[in-house]
């Protein structure tokens, strides 16, 4: 029997449906476990040895398997990935990013085949990935909690194949048309023991974190330890922040070696496994954070719905408590009594980017500045310790001197994603360029891919929203590391030609191609690129949002009015102190205006981006949140917070001889997790994704060697 029928015939799978909540409270260093929340795993994984036997695995029968789906099946919901810093009460790592910290709801998707299983046993090794993942998210001020757990007893709510891109595709859209109106979240990883074809072992769009369409990924739950999962889904995730492949072009510092695993960002996967991540994708998480990447990240989990019951020290506010910086040997909380998670004498709070000293700052406060033009600063309200949820301008708001509209929080243009492809002084092409050669349909000039999974034409007014062409810059892209230039050569009626630089990027079987036009971008004058098509900006409606303004304001993500400073939301009609009734007011009562005007943020004066504590929600249908305990001081930048949503599920396999540890290093994993544990040996050589991606995407019509892609320059005439 196909290892995949449980997925394709319902009849075959005799599934339950089991609403669970869970909370492992995540103490530093603690295992999250049902019932269990004992330290020994973790200080395992601190020192983890190069033997597996010394990393305790769930042991889940041999002919079953996992598979956690951003947007699919059986869901367990991650509730937060929560930035640490300032005094909000959670212990955070001494040497801290200047980035932010931010709380990801993850949501898994997870099904079960139920052949004798113990779905305790599955649901413990689910929290165990998750601690895991929340394991080494620390190290960048990032934390995860897991919220939920939801199990398909039918069928599969989207399709799953072995085809990565097919079911990427397809989970990320079911996350979007079906799963995030019922559930909110900020990322969805799915959770798989599909094989999926070639190496690949994870997939995940880049830069894609909080957005509604690609804010996900896939992993292939390819190892019987909990960790080897744990490592593709941070890998994939790390895609989602904007982080690339640690390849040795780029130089990166990683402070364990090969053979103690490296590092997470790695393109391949092998035993042990790495479990921290390099200096390149701390970099490449801080530049994506300043693009405006993530910006769902600031808003606070909701504890309620943790799972576990209340209790003091596991980091979270809860109902009937003042304070709760954690264990007493780990508050460094001066206003929290540690013992009864009440304030201590004369504190007035104890947690949060508008508490001070123990004392609430004045409303209008700055608690949140601008990461970019399309983004929107909070202010204290004078009444709570925390700093509003982070609000940004509406979609399709101009920007950058009207040459892009914001879109998700990012002012999205052709220049911006010409430069960031080659670098400085690149710019679009000329119109034309885009016309002739987004309507071959080939891999170097499509909108997209067709449900046949064949490269698209773009029709004539689509065709800036195919692959992007531009001029100028760096000789090659300046983005990964496999990359084929191509020059297209254009003749014109005048006499002349127009040169057209387009790019086909080899980032890995994980990776989308970054080559094709984001979404949001300006495609014409009132028009914007959605779905690989151009459309009237009119589709977000913010023109009539911004109506209701009075002249006086603009239009934020969530549909409310941005006064001026001089004027009250909610429709800037009567004097008042500016601001929305999400952002709190810009200037307090009697006080002297002391802030740029909203024209100015509009303009986009771009500022780095200091968060507090932010927490996004992850949501699983396994409810449980991890903790962490901040210092009291107010020194740590401000973090944003993520929404993660995971879909896993269970499913039979055949054993694999000597997947645990592999024979030999697992295959490389193109920008996205790669290996097929065992598949490679066939081949007599390990197969690395970098290999795998320049024999999949060959570019046979051109006659290039496997071994040239690295520099290769196609020069074509049309």
């Amino acid at each position: 029997m196909s290892d995949l029928s449980c997925s394709l015939d319902p009849k075959l799978c005799k599934l339950s449906y089991l609403p669970v909540y869970l909370l492992p409270v995540a103490m530093p260093f603690a295992s999250l476990t049902l019932g269990d929340f004992s330290r020994s795993r973790w200080s395992q994984l601190d020192n983890l040895p190069n033997t597996q036997k010394n990393v305790v695995p769930v042991n889940i029968s041999s002919n079953s398997f996992i598979r956690i789906a951003a947007f699919l099946c059986p869901l367990l919901w991650f509730e937060g990935f929560f930035l640490c810093s300032g005094n909000d009460g959670l212990l955070c790592p001494h040497e801290t990013l200047t980035v932010i910290s931010s709380t990801d709801y993850m949501q898994f998707c997870f099904q079960f085949q139920k052949q004798g299983k113990d779905l305790e046993k599955v649901k413990q090794r689910l929290v165990e990935i998750a601690n895991y993942v929340d394991k080494f998210y620390r190290a960048l001020n990032i934390r995860v909690a897991l919220v939920g757990l939801e199990v398909w007893s039918d069928s599969d709510k989207c399709p799953i194949t072995q085809d990565p891109f097919t079911t990427l595709h397809e989970f990320l859209d079911w996350r979007k048309v079906k799963l995030l109106p019922q559930k909110p979240h900020d990322n969805a990883q799915l959770i798989s023991g599909v094989y999926f074809q070639g190496t690949t072992i994870g997939m995940a769009p880049i830069m894609s974190m909080c957005t509604a369409e690609q804010s996900g990924g896939i992993v292939m739950d390819h190892s019987d330890n909990p960790l080897g999962a744990a490592v593709t889904l941070a890998h994939e995730l790390g895609h989602n922040f904007g982080m690339n492949h640690d390849t040795p072009e780029r130089g990166c510092g990683c402070r364990m070696t090969v053979d103690r695993g490296g590092c997470i960002m790695t393109p391949s996967t092998g035993y042990p496994f790495p479990t921290v991540f390099s200096t390149c994708s701390k970099k490449d998480l801080a530049a994506s954070l300043e693009k405006g990447v993530g910006m769902c990240l600031y808003n606070m989990p909701e504890v309620k719905v943790l799972y576990g019951g209340q209790k003091c020290g596991n980091g979270y506010v809860e109902e009937g408590e003042e304070c709760d910086c954690g264990e007493p040997e780990e508050c460094m909380n001066p206003c929290c009594n540690a013992t009864t998670c009440t304030l201590k004498e004369d504190a007035v709070c104890a947690h949060g980017q508008c508490c001070e000293g123990c004392r609430l700052k004045p409303a209008g406060t700055l608690c949140r500045e601008t990461s970019n033009s399309c983004d929107l600063p909070e202010f204290c309200t004078g009444a709570s310790p925390h700093c509003p949820a982070n609000v940004y301008l509406h979609d399709g708001h101009a920007c950058h001197n009207v040459d892009g509209y914001c879109y998700n929080g990012i002012c999205q243009t052709h220049e911006q994603q010409c430069i960031t492809l080659w670098g400085a002084g690149a710019k679009p092409a000329p119109g034309i360029c885009f016309e002739r050669v987004n309507s071959a349909g080939d891999p170097y000039g499509n909108c997209g891919k067709d449900s046949k999974g064949s490269f698209a034409k773009c029709d004539a007014s689509d065709a800036k929203c195919g692959k992007i062409q531009c001029q100028g810059g760096a000789n090659r892209p300046v983005i990964g590391t496999n990359a084929v230039s191509i020059e297209t050569n254009i003749p014109l009626q005048e006499g002349g030609r127009i040169l057209c630089r387009g790019t086909h990027v080899y980032l890995g079987d994980d990776m989308p191609d970054p080559g094709l036009v984001l979404a949001g971008t300006k495609c014409g004058d009132n028009m914007v690129c959605l779905n690989r098509q151009c459309q009237n900006v009119s589709v977000f409606g913010v023109h009539e949002c911004s109506g209701k303004c009075s002249g006086r304001g603009v239009c934020n993500n969530k549909k409310n009015c941005h006064c001026e400073a001089h004027w009250a939301p909610p429709f800037c009609e009567t004097a008042g102190f500016g601001g929305s009734i999400d952002s709190g007011p810009m200037r307090a009562a009697g006080s002297v205006d002391n802030l740029i005007p909203i024209v100015t943020h509009l303009a986009g004066t771009q500022s780095s981006l200091y968060v507090s504590f932010l927490q996004s929600q992850f949501w699983i249908n396994v409810w449980f949140g991890l903790k962490c305990n901040f210092p009291s001081a107010t020194q740590l930048p401000f973090h944003p917070v993520i929404h993660y949503t995971v879909n896993s599920f269970y499913l039979k396999k055949k054993k694999k001889e000597g997947i645990d540890p592999p024979q030999k290093p697992l295959p490389a994993d193109p920008l996205g997790r790669s290996s097929r544990l065992g598949h490679s040996a066939a081949t007599g050589r390990s197969f690395t994704c970098e290999s795998f991606d320049k024999f999949v995407h060959q570019p046979h019509h051109f006659q290039l060697s496997q071994h040239s892609l690295n520099s290769a320059l196609l020069t074509r005439s049309v």
